[in-house]
């Protein structure tokens, strides 16, 4: 109690207009430096290879491995995920094309990916109930979703003229990619799903390719020529 007391009278007999206080000029601004964005690029552009590359992996059933479950998390969070993210940060720094392309084949992966988990039931549909093998109902229904995206993937192959050579062929590729494994499946044909495995991988080797372009560029000393269309 004493100490209260006297702390109130030391107080009191302060004056604080005498106290010294600080001026609005000497006082710490806060900081108004621009920070300049990473660039989405390479990111996009090597989840983009990863996937595809597993996809046509898987096709080929390597080693006897027939089940694709292997490949679902890659797909869903380096081929999903990680590709809306570059799509959102690309709309962020203006890039249209970019945030387009990679926001639609980040929803292909997902939406791919999404059809062997077990609780979706897209896979069980197609099954049969008793033993559990897939019906012939199923070839028809990944023909008819690789068809769509073909049509996808033809629009994004026409608004690369803008791009580079690379970027160009890529497309091109994945349009191949999307055709072989339509018809395959449509057909039940293992020569067209065995040709769609081979041009994805094409399309991986030159989407890995630009992807470590746009990165090396500004890592490394090394300027790897991608064909640009650009005018300097």
């Amino acid at each position: 109690m004493s100490i209260t007391a006297s702390t109130d009278r030391k107080t009191a007999d302060v004056d604080l207009e005498r106290l010294p206080t600080m001026s609005p000029r000497e006082q710490m601004s806060i900081s108004s430096e621009r920070r300049a964005f990473a660039n989405p690029t390479p990111l996009g552009l090597l989840a983009f290879a990863t996937s595809i590359f597993m996809i046509s992996l898987i096709n080929l059933e390597p080693r006897g491995v027939k089940a694709p479950n292997i490949i679902v998390g890659v797909v869903i969070f380096y081929g999903g995920v990680a590709q809306v993210i570059v799509g959102i940060l690309e709309f962020v720094v203006g890039n249209t094309f970019g945030s387009t392309l990679f926001s639609t084949y980040a929803a292909f992966n997902l939406s791919y990916a999404v059809i062997f988990l077990p609780g979706t039931g897209i896979l069980s549909a197609y099954s049969d109930p008793e033993t559990g093998a897939p019906l012939p109902e199923f070839q028809q229904a990944i023909a008819m979703f690789a068809w769509t995206w073909f049509i996808v993937s033809i629009i994004f192959t026409i608004a690369t003229a803008r791009s580079s050579w690379v970027i160009l062929l890529a497309m091109i590729f994945v349009d191949m990619t999307l055709l072989f494994l339509a018809v395959g499946h449509m057909l039940g044909s293992e020569g067209c799903l065995t040709t769609s495995a081979a041009t994805g991988f094409i399309t991986a080797f030159l989407v890995y390719y630009a992807g470590a372009a746009a990165l090396w560029e500004v890592t490394t000393p090394f300027n790897v020529p991608i064909g640009s269309f650009k005018r300097e």
